[in-house]
């Protein structure tokens, strides 16, 4: 069920209702039931997939509550870790692996083995199975209690605003709210429907719509070559921003309305001055988890500058293969460490001529600060095409076209008009970009944008709903024949 569609919008107050209306006691059940039902709409079959991963980080926590001994304890984390990644590495990469050895035997017997695996990727694996893992692995160092109560435990695995794409919630912060019973609150209601009309708008105005845009050209790099491939991959920039921004923010205002508060999963990365803090800005669910679980139990930055390069390389190759089975996908992520290893050599370099030579620093200048954002952002968008492509020949076919041609002039020639969608839509395009850069520009000065609406008069309030929900349905792209169109991340 796509948040995005007829169906939700029936749930959604449904489930809110009846869980306002129960006795406090049988809430959580409810929300369960309501998170199983609204997973298994994909396929009745995920329920088992989802149950699964549930039961056997249930079972390895309570296990691990019993034993005192460290040995016993690392042994038990580590088999209820591999049980819980073995379904993820075989509905997601099974596929890969098997091309991989396909290629070696072929290379070693010099005969040809197409072998071939079409095994249906169950939406949203990659998410549950991290947050799994998140609170199994928090239950081994002692950060949080394990949870007896399993329904309990389950509903912190399957709510359903996070369950599909996240953010990837922790133990901490989620598992004890849903312990505590809500209460409802007119402020929750009118705060969270505020944020998931962002979140629509985001997705279904802005995201939905420049799609059109990138992926007729993506989808014909021969015919749209050089300018075109440059502008539908800044287009992608702002589309997957706007898509997943536009979920995270829907699933943080819906678990609102319940009473129950989400992480924020971006802050403003696109007005980042470098690529390291376009990622502490950027998905932060994801990337905190692979620093808290990964990158800090590696050494982190503790062991010396090699290690700390290496560490860096390594996350952002999981963090690549994390998103997409393909080998693109890992080198987009090796991309993201490099950038991040020469911009630290470079803040190492300018730090040591400015002590030498007594050079003030600079780089808080209005003027040094633009050029570094736009530094950031022609690097990350040139990264988008491996993202973007899905697969390392298809990256080398748009690279390819991308300079083979040198047509610049199409960005003022009016060709780049009616790809997708019609130019009476770019005027609406450009004040939506607006829009969401003055929200960003707030958020990144550290301003509550929420607060900040709430405190401005009621007309200019009234002004902005009613102007967001006509945006939403007048200029909304909801797919051929309104079918719902799905969120990127849904895939990985």
């Amino acid at each position: 069920m796509l948040f995005n569609s007829a169906d939700f919008l029936i749930f959604f107050p449904i489930v809110v209702v009846i869980y306002f209306l129960i006795p406090e006691k049988f809430r959580y059940i409810w929300l369960l039931a309501a998170s199983y039902y609204f997973y298994m709409q994909w396929n009745p079959a995920y329920g088992l997939l989802l149950l699964s991963s549930t039961l056997i980080t249930y079972f390895g926590a309570r296990i691990l509550e019993r034993l005192d001994k460290e040995k016993p304890r690392k042994v038990c984390l580590c088999i209820a870790v591999i049980l819980n990644l073995s379904l993820l590495v075989y509905f997601k990469y099974t596929g890969m692996l098997v091309g991989f050895a396909s290629k070696i035997f072929t290379a070693i017997s010099h005969q040809s083995l197409n072998w071939e695996v079409n095994i249906l990727l169950p939406v949203g694996i990659s998410f549950f199975t991290l947050q799994a893992l998140g609170y199994l692995i928090d239950v081994y160092r002692g950060d949080i209690y394990p949870e007896h109560n399993i329904l309990r435990y389950a509903l912190f695995i399957s709510f359903f605003p996070q369950l599909v794409a996240g953010p990837i919630e922790r133990s901490k912060n989620l598992l004890k709210q849903l312990a505590t019973p809500q209460k409802f609150s007119y402020e929750n209601l009118r705060r969270g429907l505020l944020i998931m009309l962002y979140g629509f708008f985001l997705k279904v105005v802005v995201a939905d719509r420049v799609s059109l845009f990138v992926d007729t050209i993506y989808n014909d790099p021969y015919t749209y070559n050089g300018i075109y491939i440059f502008a539908a991959t800044a287009g992608f920039v702002l589309q997957i921003y706007c898509d997943f921004y536009g979920y995270s923010t829907i699933a943080k205002g819906a678990a609102l309305v319940m009473g129950i508060k989400l992480m924020d999963n971006f802050q403003a990365p696109y007005l980042s001055k470098s690529i390291g803090e376009l990622w502490r800005r950027w998905h932060l669910s994801l990337s905190t988890w692979f620093r808290d679980y990964l990158y800090i139990p590696l050494g982190g930055n503790r062991k010396g500058t090699l290690r700390k390069y290496v560490n860096l390389i390594i996350i952002f190759a999981v963090s690549g293969l994390w998103h997409g089975a393909a080998i693109s996908f890992m080198i987009w992520g090796f991309i993201q460490a490099v950038y991040q290893i020469i911009g630290d050599y470079r803040r190492k370099l300018e730090k040591f001529i400015s002590e030498k030579l007594g050079i003030a620093d600079k780089s808080q200048t209005i003027g040094n600060k633009l050029f570094a954002n736009l530094i950031t952002m022609t690097l990350f968008t040139f990264s988008l095409i491996f993202f973007r492509s899905n697969s390392l020949s298809y990256s080398k076919v748009v690279l390819k076209q991308l300079f083979s041609v040198n047509n610049w002039y199409v960005l003022f020639d009016g060709s780049l008009k009616n790809i997708g969608f019609s130019e009476h839509f770019i005027p609406i395009l450009i004040i939506s970009v607006v829009l969401i850069t003055l929200v960003d520009v707030a958020k990144y000065r550290g301003k509550d944008v929420v607060e900040s609406f709430f405190a401005q008069s009621w007309w200019v309030r009234m002004f902005a709903v009613v102007t967001l929900l006509l945006f939403v349905l007048s200029f909304g792209y909801y797919g051929s024949d309104m079918d719902a169109v799905q969120f990127i991340y849904f895939q990985f």
